[in-house]
Order: C-alpha cells, then sequence, then structure tokens
C-alpha cells in the first residue's frame, strides 16, 4: 500500500469515527421522499452522488441502477447499496450516506401557537426548535403540550410541562419530534371574577393561580369591596359548589367564578 492511499484510509476512517454518517446527533434518521442525499465511495471518486429520494422511496446510483431506499435508515441504505456494488463491481466497498437535505419529515402543530399547522423537520429537531418553527407560544398556551405519536401500531402520548420546557433548561422536557409526530399545546385555563373589582372578567389561570392572584389581575378591590366575603362558584362533578368566605390565599379551579360582593357599610 503506497502512502498516499494510506492517508485516504486514515482519512476515510477519522471521518467515520468523528461525523455521523447520517449527520445526526441522536439516532440514525430514516430516509424518506424528498431527501436529498450524498453518497460517496471510497476511493472511487467517479462515483460520488448527489440525488433527491423519488415519491416511490428509489434512488438512480451509477453502475447498478435503481435503488430502493425509502424508509431505510442512513446506516442500512449504505449497506444496500455496498451490497449491490460489491456484486460484480467493487471489491469490499465502503460507502458514505450523507442526508444533503432534510424533506421527507413532518409534523402537525397544533393549539394556542403563532402559525400551527405543518412544520417540516430539517434534520434532528426538538420539541422547543418546532414550537420555535411554528412561531412560538401565544398568551393562551395551556400548562401541557402533549406529543402523539405511532409506536409499533399504537398511539403513544408523552405530556410535557409547559413551564418547565419554556422556562428553565430542563433536557428532559426537550424531547426529540420525529417525523409523523402531532403536537398539540392545551389552552389555557380561563375563570372568571365579577363584583367589586376594577376590572371584572375572564383572566387565565393554572395550578398556581389563587384568589389573590385573579384579583390582582383584575386590577384589585374597588373601594366598597367586602373583602373578606369573597365567595367561589364551582362545578365539581357536575355538581354545583359555593365556597363562601374564601381567603386570599385559596387555589382556583379552572372555570370558577368569583364574586366579590359590596360591602355593607
Amino acid at each position: 500500500m503506497n502512502t498516499l492511499s494510506f492517508i485516504k484510509i486514515c482519512f476515510f476512517l477519522c471521518c467515520l469515527l468523528f461525523f455521523p454518517l447520517s449527520g445526526q446527533a441522536d439516532e440514525d434518521y430514516q430516509i424518506g421522499p424528498g431527501d436529498v442525499l450524498s453518497i460517496t465511495v471510497f476511493d472511487h471518486d467517479e462515483l460520488q452522488t448527489k440525488v433527491r429520494v423519488a415519491e416511490s422511496g428509489r434512488i438512480d446510483f451509477p453502475l447498478i441502477g435503481a435503488v430502493e431506499v425509502g424508509n431505510l435508515k442512513t446506516s442500512e441504505a449504505a449497506h444496500s447499496i455496498a451490497q449491490l456494488l460489491a456484486d460484480g463491481y467493487i471489491i469490499n466497498p465502503q460507502i458514505h450516506v450523507y442526508i444533503e437535505e432534510f424533506r421527507s419529515k413532518k409534523v402537525v402543530v397544533l393549539g394556542p401557537v403563532r402559525t400551527p399547522g405543518v412544520v417540516e423537520l430539517r434534520g434532528p429537531s426538538r420539541l422547543l426548535e418546532v414550537i420555535s418553527k411554528a412561531g412560538g407560544l401565544l398568551k393562551e398556551a395551556g400548562e401541557t403540550i402533549t406529543v402523539t405519536r405511532e409506536v409499533a401500531g399504537e398511539q403513544k402520548r408523552i405530556v410535557v410541562d409547559t413551564k418547565k420546557l419554556m422556562e428553565s433548561k430542563d433536557v428532559e422536557s426537550n424531547i426529540p419530534i420525529l417525523g409523523g409526530d402531532a403536537i398539540t399545546v392545551a389552552q389555557t385555563a380561563v375563570c372568571y371574577i365579577s363584583g367589586e373589582v376594577n376590572r371584572p372578567g375572564a383572566y387565565p389561570c393554572d395550578r398556581d393561580t389563587t384568589v389573590l392572584k385573579m384579583i390582582s389581575m383584575a386590577g384589585s378591590f374597588t373601594g366598597i369591596a367586602a373583602k373578606s366575603r369573597v365567595r367561589i362558584n364551582r362545578v365539581l362533578d357536575g355538581r354545583q359548589q359555593v365556597l363562601r368566605n374564601v381567603s386570599l390565599d385559596t387555589p382556583v379551579f379552572p372555570n370558577d367564578v368569583i364574586e366579590v360582593p359590596e360591602s355593607l357599610f
């Protein structure tokens, strides 16, 4: 083996070691229609090919013609091409398949985001990145984001805490997103406040909302409010409940109606 060939082999092995064959950080990428592949054969520059995967899942490759790569991982596609080339064309071919353009993977983002609809994944993607591509969350976004995906023919749901995802560096919440996933951002719950507050009406409420927080959002008490006689009208399990003379640190539930009566004096 001459020096030049030895250097080429070392370079190729370094590429395999330090750069994933598919350009993926987390897992081997599954090829789909529309993806653009860059395929190299070690020591055969004339076979270097850049090709878009057809809707049929096939590509045309020099010497061997049509090759089925749709739904194969990049490593599997490389192995398939290597086998076909080894059948009478090249001895022990070394194949490198790289995703030049990611076009086949799409997800649907629904709920209170700026631009709900289909988002095209440009390679390995995580939840925050996809939410960002959908324009980000609106103020009406609720406490949870649900990712629905098909696993072994069954629907699997992954529920992510919105606050953890957006306000902390919680790596576990920022889950990988796969082609075909459906991302649903929950609508925030609403509570109502009426009576002797400056701005009665409907306000967003979550699990951390208290009567005091609702009163604060409503512009505080008026001068004639009976602060000690606040009541909550609540429907629980289909039954109407009235909680009287509640303290200001009482938690509120979605759809609660808080009433601040007028002082008698």
